[in-house]
């Protein structure tokens, strides 16, 4: 578990970054503050010392050149103690012994200690800084106690520490406010965003509130969310359609189909009456079988999609998703008549070729005439065409001629599912093209792509 984990644990993130914005500077503005007060602090100690010094080098002629002890600025004060502690005199008389018997007695030699009387904090009525030493006098060797009053000292330390901590109360507070309000402008989004969520019920899939005029990580975290979220709608439309297009289409042959298994066992049936059922079922069963593997196939194509590209040449192609249909036309005493070019493309060639005898088995199974393919590259685009002579697509059905299970009424008596045009529109869009209606028949326009 990592620290950030830890810190205010069940706490919401808003909180715990403004919480820890609020310590992390809090800490800084102390260390800053110490330093600050250090460095002030040292400053005003060494000139104390060093007024101290003065002063007590002052007392210390005084007292071997035998003069009265004089007191020669305002704050300074000095003491005279025999080596055994006892008070001798002092330049002020309303101030108390500064020093006890055993710190002067503990004095020896020309050392000199300095200690401090009073408290800083809270403030004493009287505050010193003393420096005790021996000297000799005319009276033989005394003890020195000279101090200087901290009064001023203390007061500018006290002023400093007392602006140090209103300022630094001020700072954190500020940077809590603009903490709070950097939060909830960063993370407002993302509440947004939960709320949209959870208004969304068990409706179609939600879309984010995300703002178009902003362009940071949220928004475009929102932008990416959405795309998915538009993806999964998809998807579970296309599912959706699927199971509608699968049971839809499905119940039909499979009604008949039990219809006429029935009625061969409801009673013995004579060898030419099995023979027309066994070939309606196997018709039947033939059809659920091409709906299934067409219905397969489209939803393959939509989960994909792209199509997977591989450099081929457009007759190669064409040869491929051809083979088997001469025959066909030929029995119908009709002709395939081809014209490809051998340039070479990159597509998906499984799928285009599907798409190619998809066409190609419309019109020799609703058109009239010779059918003719195409298939060329010009400048960047690649167009595949497949044609009849035949009356075409009605001009009623218009681009609905693409949708599942579409199909012209003259052409509901003839074998089909209306999937083909659809599976042909599913091909083109993997591609990133389009599939578009002509005279007689359909078109595939493709980008061009020229293989490395």
């Amino acid at each position: 578990m990592n620290p950030w984990a830890r810190f205010l644990p069940g706490r919401r993130i808003g909180t715990r970054l403004v919480a820890a914005v609020t310590l992390a500077m809090t800490v800084v503005l102390v260390c800053a503050g110490a330093f600050v007060y250090w460095r002030v602090s040292f400053a005003l100690d060494r000139q104390l010392d060093q007024d101290l010094r003065a002063y007590a080098d002052v007392t210390a002629r005084q007292v071997r050149n035998g003069t009265a002890l004089l007191a020669n600025g305002p704050g300074e004060t000095a003491q005279l103690y025999t080596p055994q502690g006892s008070l001798i005199s002092r330049s002020d008389a309303d101030v108390p012994r500064l020093a006890s018997r055993e710190r002067i007695m503990a004095v020896t030699g020309a050392h000199r200690s300095s200690f401090d009387v009073g408290r800083m904090l809270p403030p004493s009525n009287r505050v010193y800084r003393v420096s005790v030493f021996r000297s000799s006098s005319p009276d033989g060797e005394v003890v020195v106690v000279a101090a200087i009053s901290r009064r001023k000292h203390d007061e500018a330390l006290r002023e400093l520490l007392g602006q140090l901590a209103l300022t630094d109360l001020i700072t954190v507070l500020a940077a809590g406010l603009v903490g709070y309000g950097v939060t909830r402008a960063a993370l407002g989004p993302v509440e947004r965003y939960r709320r949209a969520a959870a208004s969304a019920g068990g409706g179609p899939a939600p879309r984010l509130p995300v703002d178009s005029t902003r362009d940071d990580e949220l928004t475009r975290l929102g932008h990416t969310f959405n795309q998915l979220l538009g993806e999964i709608e998809e998807s579970n439309a296309r599912e959706r359609q699927f199971l509608a297009d699968a049971s839809h289409e499905l119940r039909s042959p499979l009604a008949l189909l039990a219809a006429e298994i029935e009625w061969a066992r409801h009673r013995p049936r004579a060898p030419e009456e099995l023979d027309q059922v066994l070939t309606s079922v196997g018709a039947q069963v033939e059809r659920l079988v091409d709906l299934s593997n067409t219905l397969l196939d489209l939803e393959e194509l939509y989960s994909a999609r792209t199509a997977e590209l591989t450099p081929v040449r457009l007759d190669e192609l064409v040869d491929a998703a051809l083979t088997g249909w001469p025959e066909q036309a030929e029995g119908q005493g009709r002709a395939l008549r081809v014209s490809a070019s051998a340039d070479e493309v990159e597509v998906d060639a499984r799928w285009l070729t599907l798409a190619i005898t998809n066409l190609v088995g419309n019109a020799l199974k609703h058109g009239e005439g010779d059918v003719e393919v195409g298939a060329g590259a010009t400048g960047d685009r690649v167009r595949i065409s497949v044609t009849d002579h035949g009356p075409g697509v009605p001009e009623a059905l218009g681009a609905r001629a693409f949708d599942r299970f579409t199909r012209a009424d003259a052409s509901r008596t003839t074998r089909g599912n209306g999937l083909g045009l659809a599976l042909v529109k599913a091909v083109a869009e993997a591609h990133g093209g389009a599939a578009s209606l002509v005279q007689g028949g359909v078109v595939i326009d493709l980008p061009r792509r020229v293989p490395a």
